[in-house]
């Protein structure tokens, strides 16, 4: 990986440890949807056919808002269409250069604004198939995500609630998508993944898929395995961030640590989801 990743606590560089698999692939073309292994079942979906107000479902959805993290550029808003909205049976994140005020008071006004959608306090998993249908945008400076963070994170902090990256995508690095997991262990930040070219990301829709098991945790393109994670190498003094639960974020950033310069030229720029989809297995019992 070729950035230092940092969701909440600014970490030095001596504390990071970098154990990439450095697998690759042939260019994937875009894929139908999948179906789930064998034995799972829906516990949670969202299609996005239902439209309160234009905005995503506020049973189903929170909001980040403000200036979260990684120094990036975007003002996260809560509940703006311009940003986060339904459209033609879809989720619409859209990043867009324009001057907005920052409440928070951190800046007098933000020059960017995008949105992240989470699940916390509404929904969480612990295991389970969690598969997104996507099309990503493109250019310098997008950086858009799918990824889980622990529900423990405000008791524990970052790095030790552990984080699931399912899709990163740089618009530097135009069809190269990054997964990783970050966590906690010989007391410092860790982080292990991998990456694979997909071809036409911003023009076709891919489905982005972890199944995540208290042994392992495998990340998918399309049904293409690229990275397996065994769940013991988070192992910390008897504590384990991928043996409980998380909760889903979407989020399209915009410059910062890793998404670097942005080209102003290229806005507005969509992340488009299909659908989000969560699978876990079916009981012994039934």
């Amino acid at each position: 990986m070729k950035r230092i990743a940092y969701r909440y606590w600014p970490l030095a560089l001596g504390l990071l440890f970098l154990c990439t698999t450095g697998i690759q692939a042939d260019d994937l073309d875009p894929a139908p949807a999948t179906t789930p292994p064998d034995g799972y079942q829906l516990v949670w979906s969202d299609d996005f056919s239902q439209d309160p107000d234009g905005l995503p479902d506020p049973a189903k959805w929170g909001y980040e808002e403000g200036f979260i993290r990684n120094s990036e550029s975007q003002y996260y808003t809560k509940a703006r269409k311009e940003n986060a909205r339904i459209e033609n049976g879809q989720l619409i994140i859209e990043g867009r250069k324009e001057s907005f005020p920052d409440l928070s008071a951190k800046n007098p006004v933000a020059n960017y604004t995008s949105a992240a959608l989470e699940t916390r306090y509404k929904a969480s998993w612990q295991y389970g198939r969690i598969e997104v249908k996507a099309q990503l945008p493109a250019g310098k400076g997008v950086w858009p995500a799918i990824w889980t963070l622990g529900t423990n994170i405000s008791q524990v902090g970052w790095p030790r609630c552990g984080e699931i990256d399912i899709m990163e995508l740089v618009g530097k690095e135009p069809g190269i998508i990054h997964g990783t997991l970050h966590y906690f262990t010989d007391g410092k930040h860790t982080e292990s993944g991998s990456q694979l070219p997909v071809r036409k990301t911003d023009t076709s829709f891919h489905v982005y898929a972890a199944e995540w098991t208290p042994e392992r945790i495998n990340l998918f393109i399309d049904d293409k395995k690229y990275f397996s994670f065994d769940v013991k190498k988070a192992d910390n003094n008897g504590d384990n961030p991928f043996l409980k639960p998380h909760f889903l974020i979407l989020n399209l950033a915009l410059g910062g640590t890793w998404g670097g310069p942005i080209d102003d030229s290229i806005f507005p720029q969509r992340m488009t989801i299909d659908y989000v989809r969560i699978y876990q297995k079916v009981p012994s019992s039934q």
